[in-house]
């Protein structure tokens, strides 16, 4: 068994695609019936389904993105898009700066120790 893709609900499949392509790499690909895709490099497909309502609440489930440098990926982040939510926390297992993506999906960069 292995994860073949991560598929996220949202409003604008074509628009997200293009911000997580920045962040992690990969070409977007627009698919019919206004589905998205990308293939980052060293990453499974995150695909992208259109759904007619807006995320409402907490995630139930987000992607901690090792970096080597917090700030710089967070830098980089916020240039495409994203929002920092709170400060740069840290705990027995390294640090990690929450962020939202661009229809508000949290996802973390996660500097280990």
């Amino acid at each position: 068994m292995r994860l073949g893709q991560i598929v996220v609900d949202c409003l604008e499949p074509s628009r997200l695609v293009r911000f997580w392509a920045g962040l992690l790499g990969g070409s977007p690909v627009d698919r019919e019936h206004g589905w998205a895709h990308v293939e980052p490099p060293g990453w499974p497909r995150i695909s992208f389904q259109p759904v007619p309502e807006a995320k409402s609440a907490k995630n139930r489930l987000h992607l901690d993105i090792d970096v080597p440098d917090i700030a710089q990926a967070t830098a980089e982040a916020v240039a495409l898009g994203a929002t920092p939510r709170g400060d740069v926390q840290t705990d027995e297992q390294g640090s990690f700066q929450v962020l939202l993506d661009l229809e508000g999906n949290e996802f973390c960069f996660v500097a280990p120790r």
